[in-house]
């Protein structure tokens, strides 16, 4: 983990060794597909995306895994999709050992990105 707070995501993908940059890089560029126009930030220290000043998806990488938070609810056979990575109710972990499940993290973060919404619309 960069021991300085980066202030933009690509400086805090650059702070990890290049196997995990990489990762971090693929994973950055299948949430920009899912949502071409969020904005890149860091908060809470974490690489982050917002929509509309909302944020929409975090990642942080770790020792042996890259976690995505929140998980959003999603339908039940999303659910089902995600409970081989899911660690904790709000949190989903990604193993540096296996390829990122594209089509997976592209459908939550578009699931995210719609409770998100419906959230400022209430």
């Amino acid at each position: 983990m960069p021991t300085k707070q980066p202030s933009v995501i690509d400086n805090y993908i650059t702070g990890f060794p290049d196997e995990v940059q990489q990762i971090l890089s693929e994973l950055k560029t299948i949430i920009k597909q899912a949502i071409p126009t969020a904005e890149e930030t860091i908060h809470y220290a974490m690489p982050a995306f917002k929509y509309n000043g909302k944020h929409i998806i975090y990642f942080a990488a770790y020792k042996k895994h890259i976690g995505i938070y929140p998980v959003p609810a999603g339908d039940e056979k999303f659910q089902k999709e995600i409970a081989p990575y899911r660690k904790s109710k709000a949190t989903l972990q990604l193993s540096l050992d296996n390829s990122l499940p594209e089509s997976l993290i592209i459908k939550m973060v578009k699931f995210r990105m719609a409770e998100t919404l419906k959230k400022v619309k209430a």
